[in-house]
């Protein structure tokens, strides 16, 4: 039984081996063409009109969250 669960390890071990190969010489392929985003969402039409977010958008999340803690200590003082 022992031999034959020391195999398995040893051909998981392999396989390990084998992908984290294809895996590095894929990285080391991609990095030669250059960073260029892979998924092309700066090129698309979706993303095309929208803006980027302003200076003051950590203002409306810390309104927003304020808010939040209000509304939750009201309503815990009933």
């Amino acid at each position: 039984m022992a031999v034959i669960v020391n195999k398995e390890e040893d051909k998981n071990i392999d396989l390990t081996r084998r992908i984290d190969a294809d895996l590095r010489e894929k990285m080391a392929e991609s990095s030669k063409i250059g960073n260029a985003d892979p998924d092309l969402a700066e090129d698309s039409e979706y993303v095309k009109d929208f803006a980027k977010t302003g200076r003051f958008a950590w203002v409306w999340i810390v309104l927003v969250i304020i808010a939040i803690i209000i509304i939750v200590a009201v309503t815990l003082q009933k």
